[in-house]
């Protein structure tokens, strides 16, 4: 019943399943190739040009609210894929493999050089050779900052109000209101009130 099932479904709709499909179907690199056009018209944009990148941004992405700043370059393999919620930031080169869902709330912030990677390749070394591939969701909340040089991968969801330190691979669940870092990304700590007091007295012992 389930061979029936999948012999029934596109390549596509495999993928947007979790299942193994082939990534090398024509429809799905026909969407790949337009994607990788718009990244690559999105980039030669000047930053002078504010207002004709976010209606390029507004047109091409799946959805995104307002409010919203993405440097260049920005790289992304399947745009119709992508959700942003209101007042979004990505700092320099921040990529995007989606041939899953990407959903990302209100108030996320990217630091550069980030990447959420949902698509995954079989242990299997056959099916790789034969162009199989697998991609799983991502969910980032509300009110989440990424720190620099983090790479999320497909299947995992990172609650409302966390931090993910530079440098993280987050590869688990993250829940709400933590900091959480490392390689592989795990929790740190609750985040409260006195975290940010620190920096509100300027670098200990710098002075001009």
């Amino acid at each position: 019943m389930i061979r029936e099932r999948e012999q029934d479904m596109t390549e596509e709709e495999k993928a947007l399943a979790g299942m193994f499909y082939d990534a090398q179907d024509k429809e799905i690199d026909k969407e790949r190739i337009r994607s990788q056009g718009l990244s690559y018209q999105y980039n030669l944009l000047s930053p002078l040009e504010q207002k004709k990148r976010e209606e390029f941004i507004k047109k091409e992405i799946g959805s995104i609210g307002e409010g919203f700043r993405i440097e260049q370059p920005f790289y992304c393999d399947f745009w119709k894929n992508v959700t942003v919620g209101n007042n979004f930031f990505s700092n320099y080169n921040f990529i995007i493999l989606a041939p899953n869902k990407i959903i990302i709330g209100d108030d996320v912030r990217f630091a550069p050089n980030c990447g959420i990677y949902a698509a995954g390749h079989p242990f299997d070394p056959e099916d790789r050779i034969a162009g199989i591939e697998y991609t799983w969701p991502v969910k980032i909340g509300n009110n989440v900052w990424i720190g620099a040089g983090t790479a999320i991968v497909g299947g995992i969801s990172i609650g409302d109000n966390s931090v993910i330190a530079a440098g993280s691979v987050v590869v688990k669940d993250i829940p709400a209101g933590v900091l959480a870092a490392g390689n592989p990304c795990r929790v740190i700590r609750k985040l409260d009130s006195t975290d940010d007091e620190k920096y509100k007295h300027g670098f200990p012992g710098f002075t001009i």
